[in-house]
C-alpha cells in the first residue's frame, strides 16, 4: 500500500509498473548514448525472440503540425454548416466514395485509398489544458492523457526540479526499437532541432539524457528578419499584432520569403568542426563504449552547462559519424538524389525536409519527426492555408507517399502527421479593426480547440483508405468513439511490433508499462 501511495504521489498509476521480480532486475543493464547500451541490447534482443512482432514497421516518420492545423480546413469539411463555421474553401471528392476533403488538398484526395484519417482525435486533460499549446504539445508528444503533477499550462515548457515526465513517444521508441547494429545512426532524428522547435513532451523523462532524440540543422539560418531558425522551417506567421514590427511598407506573408523559396534550395554538406577526440567510429557498438565515456565525463559539470556540453558532444559526434559515410551512403547528402524525384516532393523547405525523412528511413532510423511550423492560423487563415500551408503540404506529403510505395518502402514505414489540437469551429470576427502597423488589414482565422483534431496515417501495416471517427455538424466535438494521443502512441508501438506488456526501466531500475493507451482498432 505504501508504494502505491508514493507512485500515486509521483504522478504515476499501480498499472503502470509491472511486478518486477530479481531476474529481471539483474537484466537492466548500462544505456548508450544512442538510446541503447550493452545491456539493454541483450535484453531487448531476448525480449524479440520471445515473442513475434505485431506490425510491419520498421521506422516511423512523425510529421509535427507545430500550432494546430484546423479540421475544417483539412480533413474534415462541413460544407452543409453556416458559414461562420464553414470557412472560404469548397470541398473535393477524394477516391474513397462518399469522402471530401477541403478543395485544397486535390493530390491527397486523388491518393485516399492509400492512408487513413481519425477525425476524432481529442485530449481529455482539464478545460484549461485542452486548448493551449503548450500542454496539448506535452500530451501529444508524451502519448499522454494529463499533465505532471503540480504543473499547467505556463509551467510545463519549464525546467523544474522533480518533475514525473513520462518519456516522450521519440524516446520509448529509441528504448524499445533500437535500429539495426550496422545502422551506425541514432534510433530518432528530429528535424530541424533549433530553440524554437522544443516543445514540452519531447524529452527522455523517466528515460534520462541518454534517450534524448537527435535534432538535426538541415541548412544555416536565413536572411529573413522574421527566421525562427534554420531552413527548411525558418518562418514564422506575419503576426500584424506584433510591436516590434517596424513601420512602413507591409511585409510579405512568410510564405513569400524569396530567401527560402530559392529554387536552388540545398542543404548544406555537414561537416566536423573538431573538439573531440574521438576517431570516426564505423562500429556502433565502439561508438557507444567510446561516447559513454564522454557521459561519465560530461556529469561532473552541473545544471544546464553539463546538459549543454552533453548536447554539443552529442551533436558533434553526429556530425562525425556522417562525415564518415560519403555519397550515397549520407542521407543528407541530396545531391545524389535525381532532379525528378526533388521535383516529386517540391523544391522547397518542406518538400526536401521529406526527402531526407524517406534517406534516413533507408538508412535505418527507426523514427524521424520532421517539424511544420505555421498552423497556428488565428488570423489571415485563409490566406496562408491557400498561399502555403495546404498546397505545401498536400505536394511533398503525395511526393513522399508516391515514393515509399514506388521503392518498396511503405509497408515497413509508418507515416502519422497531426498537430497538437484543432481549431474553433467558429471563425473569428477579428476583421472589423485589425490592421497592423502599416495599416494592412487583417483577416479572420480560428483560435485553439483540443476537443476534436484530425490524424492522417498511412503504411506500416495500417488499414488503408478508412475514415475513423465522426465530429458533429459543426466540427466541433467526436459524436461517437474518440481517440487521445495515449492510444495514439499505442497504434504506433503496435505498428512497430513492440508489445503491449513491453516494459521499459527508469534511471534507478524502476520497470514501467511502455503502453499507456489502446490502438486504434479500426485502423489495423
Amino acid at each position: 500500500m505504501l508504494e502505491i501511495v508514493r507512485m500515486q504521489r509521483h504522478g504515476c498509476r499501480p498499472s503502470d509498473h509491472p511486478l518486477l521480480g530479481r531476474r529481471e532486475l539483474l537484466q537492466v543493464g548500462g544505456l548508450g548514448l544512442f538510446g541503447t547500451g550493452l545491456g539493454d541490447l541483450l535484453r531487448m534482443e531476448s525480449q524479440a525472440a520471445e515473442t513475434p512482432s505485431r506490425g510491419t514497421a520498421k521506422s516511423v516518420v512523425f510529421i509535427f503540425q507545430a500550432g494546430g492545423p484546423s479540421q475544417h480546413e483539412t480533413f474534415d469539411p462541413k460544407p452543409e454548416a453556416p458559414d461562420s463555421i464553414r470557412g472560404e474553401y469548397g470541398t473535393t471528392a477524394t477516391r474513397v466514395p462518399g469522402v471530401r476533403f477541403c478543395e485544397h488538398l486535390p493530390r491527397l484526395a486523388a491518393r485516399q485509398d492509400r492512408f487513413s484519417i481519425v477525425r476524432t482525435m481529442h485530449h481529455i486533460a482539464g478545460r484549461q489544458f485542452r486548448n493551449e499549446h503548450s500542454s496539448c504539445q506535452y500530451l501529444l508528444h508524451s502519448g499522454t492523457t494529463a499533465l505532471p503533477p503540480g504543473d499547467s499550462n505556463a509551467t510545463i515548457s519549464k525546467p523544474r526540479s522533480g518533475r514525473f515526465e513520462w518519456p516522450s513517444l521519440a524516446s520509448l521508441i529509441a528504448y524499445a526499437a533500437p535500429p539495426e547494429e550496422n545502422v551506425g545512426l541514432p534510433s530518432v532524428i528530429e528535424i530541424p532541432r533549433t530553440k524554437l522547435m522544443r516543445y514540452p513532451g519531447r524529452g527522455p523523462g523517466l528515460l534520462g539524457p541518454r534517450y534524448a532524440r537527435w535534432g538535426v540543422d538541415l541548412a544555416p539560418k536565413c536572411n529573413s528578419p522574421d527566421a525562427g531558425g534554420s531552413c527548411p522551417n525558418c518562418y514564422s506567421h506575419d503576426d500584424p499584432n506584433d510591436p516590434a514590427r517596424a513601420p512602413g511598407p507591409g511585409p510579405k506573408a512568410w510564405w513569400d520569403n524569396s530567401s527560402c523559396r530559392d529554387p536552388a534550395f540545398h542543404l548544406p554538406r555537414i561537416e566536423s568542426d573538431g573538439g573531440l577526440s574521438i576517431p570516426r567510429l564505423q562500429n556502433r557498438r565502439a561508438l557507444l563504449t567510446g561516447l559513454e565515456t564522454l557521459r561519465r565525463h560530461s556529469e561532473t559539470a552541473a545544471g544546464e552547462a553539463r546538459l549543454a556540453a552533453w548536447d554539443a558532444w552529442r551533436q558533434q559526434a553526429l556530425r562525425l559519424l556522417l562525415t564518415a559515410r560519403s555519397g550515397q551512403d549520407n542521407p543528407f547528402d541530396l545531391t545524389r538524389e535525381t532532379d525528378s524525384i526533388r521535383d516529386q516532393y517540391g523544391r522547397e523547405e518542406w518538400g526536401q525536409g521529406f526527402l531526407v525523412a524517406r534517406r534516413l528511413v533507408e538508412a535505418g532510423v527507426r523514427m524521424v519527426q520532421i517539424n511544420l511550423r505555421g498552423w497556428d492560423t488565428h488570423q489571415n487563415a485563409f490566406r496562408d492555408l491557400k498561399g502555403k500551408l495546404l498546397p505545401s503540404i498536400d505536394h511533398c506529403l503525395s511526393g513522399f507517399l508516391d515514393d515509399l510505395e514506388d521503392r518498396g518502402l511503405l509497408d515497413d514505414t509508418l507515416v502519422v502527421m497531426c498537430g497538437e489540437m484543432g481549431r474553433t469551429p467558429k471563425i473569428s470576427p477579428i476583421s472589423a479593426n485589425g490592421k497592423n502597423a502599416s495599416g494592412e488589414k487583417f483577416t479572420p482565422g480560428r483560435h485553439h480547440w483540443g476537443d476534436v483534431f484530425p490524424c492522417f496515417l498511412a503504411g506500416g501495416g495500417i488499414q488503408p483508405g478508412r475514415i475513423v471517427g465522426r465530429s458533429d455538424a459543426h466540427g466541433g466535438v467526436p459524436t461517437g468513439e474518440a481517440y487521445t494521443p495515449s492510444d495514439l502512441a499505442a497504434t504506433i508501438f503496435h505498428a512497430l511490433g513492440i508489445r503491449a506488456d513491453a516494459n521499459f526501466y527508469d534511471e534507478a531500475g524502476r520497470p514501467y508499462h511502455v503502453y499507456r493507451g489502446r490502438p486504434i482498432t479500426p485502423l489495423l
